[in-house]
């Protein structure tokens, strides 16, 4: 692929910026030194971001749940589908970051890990059963 090269998806765009003139017998450049961790998210200039943290994070999984639980309406066909083992594997995801995380969490976020978990499984058997 050349530097002017591009492959185009659906909604975004790689630019090849290596270098063709490489030759295969030269070392590859060493990678700078780590430092500190850097936020995941940098801000653009004119566009706003928001704090990616770890209730953000469960929020968002819980939410990919009750979409296929079939709480939300796709927004693509304006239909609501079920999809009960995708809300099996988030609640299993969820069970392993509680196990993983615990005595790690500050009290809001063992709270709504536990108020997640709970409301999940619960429309998760209403759901199976119903």
């Amino acid at each position: 692929m050349s530097e002017e090269e591009e492959i185009k998806g659906d909604s975004f765009v790689i630019k090849d910026k290596r270098s063709s003139q490489r030759s295969g017998d030269e070392p590859e450049p060493e990678p700078e030194a780590a430092g500190p961790a850097q936020p995941a998210a940098q801000p653009r200039a004119g566009k706003q971001t928001f704090q990616i943290d770890f209730s953000t994070f469960i929020m968002s999984l819980t939410s990919s749940a009750f979409y296929h639980l079939g709480d939300l309406t796709d927004p693509m066909t304006g239909k609501k589908e079920t999809n009960l083992p995708a809300v099996q594997q988030t609640i299993d995801m969820l069970l392993m970051l509680r196990t993983k995380t615990k005595g790690n969490l500050t009290a809001d976020e063992d709270k709504l890990l536990e108020q997640l978990v709970y409301e999940l499984q619960m429309k998760y058997v209403e759901k199976t059963r119903g």
